[in-house]
Parts: structure tokens; C-alpha cells; sequence
């Protein structure tokens, strides 16, 4: 029976304080950036409401970057058509929505988080099955050859797009949030908004989630032995081919659902959102590291809450932040700030 051996680090005690300080360095950030924010904002209102607005923003860009971030680390899958799966989840899930209005517009939380949870099952399960379809049909032609991905994934976005306007039409769809999700509730001043703290709380409980399955199970110290080393795991008796389709669906399907989470929050839906979204998606990736988690989760949380303090501090500057933010950790650690470092 063949197994994969535990990782084998340094102790904390044993590694030197100046790479102790720099593996934290990109943890540091967040509180670093929160606490510039209120100096710059000042009000402590204004400045709680757009830390909160922020770190839900984040929250749903690390839901739909997660996914891609491990097919890119593990795959070595640029995938542009991940776009294309954000829209259908959106689509799909405020769909069941509309079709449960009377729970979603009953004055029960409980019904209302029933009808959210059914509609975001409904979309995970359809944009996982169209990933599996898209990896079978679209990307497995082209491993290895990243020109012919990136020609082919766009080909896929553009064709999913059309059959959203053949499904629902060309027209973009106006929604409302679930009854008891409405509104906001006043703490310390600051107005925060329901929907926003819940998806704070979404996105908090799958970065949890997934830290657990990849560091405490079997099936993620395999996924993470791959990213590092697929030959060898390979070698080890493991299916990592099977593996690879999984973490497609996988990354697939937490698309879909940042798809509803991101229709619910501009209470807008497009055909054309997944793609526009792709830009801070691929953002998130880079500056996180390729395949890593904990780099996605970091550098999504810096992308929402500087673009929502840019914002509000200077209007003009929001549309070029996240691009400056990007140049700034590229310049400062080029292959990202959690990189996985595959074996040679």
C-alpha cells in the first residue's frame, strides 16, 4: 500500500527571524492596510462601513479565485472560460430564487437562508457538471500547450455566453435580496448591511473549510503533493489524472456559487458579469501565488478592501488601483506572495 509520507518542515524555533518576518509579511498586510485606511478616512463610521463593504467584496472574489487558483497550480490549466461558469451560477441560482419568491420574500430568515441554500445548490450543481463537460470537451484536447488554452477557453466563454442569451435573454435582470437580508443594522455608528456580513460570513467559513480538507484529508494532501509534485505522486500509485477532473468540477462549481453571491450583492445579473469579474479574479490569482489558497484568500481580502477605500478617498483612482496593487507585490515577490514552489 502505497502512501505519501507527512511534510517534513523546520521547526518555528528553528527558522531564522528574517524568513520568519517575511513569511509573514503578506498576512501583515491586511491589518496593515485596514488600519491605513482609517487613518486616511478618519471617520470611524465611514471607515467601519467601508472595511465591512470591503471584506465582503473580498470575500466573494476569493469564492470564485479559489477555484481557479487550484486548477492553474495543479492543471497548469489557464482557463478563461472560468468566466462563463460565474455567469451560469448566477443565472441558474437567482432563477430558483425567483422561483421560491414566496420563501425568499417571507419575513423568516430561516426561510429566506433556505431558499439562498437551495439556489446556490441548484448552481453548483450545474456549472460543476458544465465544468466537467468543459474540462472533457474543451481543455483535456490541450494540456501542455497554453496558447491553444487560452484560444480554446475564450472560444468556450464566448459560446456559454450566447446560450445564456438563447436560455434567458439578452437582457440584463434586476433582482432584490431576500426580505430578512435587506436593509442594513447600525453598529457604532456605521450602517452595515445584512447581505454583506453573511457573505463576509460565506466566505470566512469556506476558506475554513477548505484549509481543513487540504491540510487534515487524505484527498488534499494529495492535491497538495500534486501541485508540488505530480510525478511523483504519480509514481506513488495515485490517479492524479482522476484528481485533476475533480478540482475542475470542484473549482467549477464554488464559481457558481460566487456567481449567486455576486448577483445577490449588485442585485444586477449579466451574461456578460463572469467575464468582467475575470479581470479581479485573475488579479487575486497572480498576486496570491498560482495553487495557492491562502494567497487567493489574502490577496482578495487586499483587492476589496483597497478598492472600497479608494473609492471613497479618490473616485478617479478606484478603476487602476487593483492594477497598481498587483504591480506594487509583483515587483516585491514576482511569482506571488504565497507561491507554490512545484519540485524540478
Amino acid at each position: 500500500m502505497t502512501s505519501i509520507a507527512p511534510d517534513h518542515k523546520p521547526t518555528f524555533a528553528s527558522v531564522p527571524i528574517a524568513e520568519r518576518l517575511a513569511n509573514a509579511l503578506p498576512v501583515l498586510l491586511i491589518p496593515i492596510l485596514v488600519v491605513l485606511g482609517f487613518l486616511a478616512i478618519g471617520n470611524p463610521s465611514s471607515w467601519l462601513t467601508l472595511t465591512v463593504s470591503g471584506l465582503a467584496m473580498g470575500m466573494m472574489i476569493f469564492v470564485m479565485a479559489s477555484g481557479l487558483t487550484l486548477v492553474f497550480g495543479l492543471m497548469d490549466v489557464i482557463n478563461f472560460g472560468h468566466g462563463a461558469f460565474i455567469s451560469v451560477g448566477a443565472f441558474v441560482g437567482i432563477s430558483v430564487l425567483f422561483g421560491l419568491a414566496e420563501w425568499a420574500g417571507a419575513p423568516s430568515l430561516t426561510l429566506n437562508l433556505i431558499a439562498i441554500f437551495l439556489a446556490v445548490l441548484a448552481a453548483m450543481a450545474v456549472t460543476g457538471l458544465l465544468g466537467w463537460a468543459f474540462e472533457r470537451v474543451i481543455v483535456k484536447p490541450v494540456y501542455g500547450a497554453h496558447l491553444k488554452q487560452i484560444l480554446v477557453t475564450v472560444g468556450g466563454l464566448i459560446v456559454i455566453e450566447q446560450m445564456i442569451h438563447v436560455i434567458w435573454g439578452p437582457e440584463e435582470i434586476f433582482l432584490t435580496r431576500p426580505e430578512m437580508l435587506k436593509g442594513a443594522i447600525t453598529f457604532w455608528g456605521a450602517a452595515l448591511e445584512k447581505y454583506r456580513l453573511l457573505a463576509v460570513a460565506i466566505g470566512l467559513a469556506l476558506f475554513i473549510a477548505m484549509r481543513l480538507v487540504f491540510r487534515r484529508t487524505k484527498i488534499g494532501l494529495i492535491v497538495r503533493a500534486g501541485v508540488e509534485n505530480g510525478e511523483m505522486v504519480e509514481a506513488l500509485g495515485y490517479r492524479l489524472r482522476i484528481v485533476f477532473v475533480g478540482v475542475f468540477i470542484a473549482g467549477s462549481a464554488l464559481a457558481g456559487l460566487g456567481g449567486v453571491m455576486w448577483g445577490l450583492y449588485e442585485e444586477v445579473i449579466t451574461a456578460g458579469m463572469g467575464e468582467e469579474m475575470m479581470i479581479l479574479v485573475f488579479i487575486v490569482v497572480i498576486i496570491g501565488g498560482l495553487g495557492s489558497v491562502e494567497g487567493a484568500f489574502i490577496g482578495a481580502l487586499l483587492v476589496g478592501l483597497l478598492q472600497n477605500y479608494i473609492a471613497f478617498l479618490e473616485p478617479k483612482l478606484a478603476l487602476i488601483s487593483n492594477i497598481g496593487l498587483m504591480t506594487a507585490i509583483l515587483m516585491w515577490r514576482p511569482q506571488g506572495m504565497m507561491p507554490v514552489v512545484k519540485a524540478k
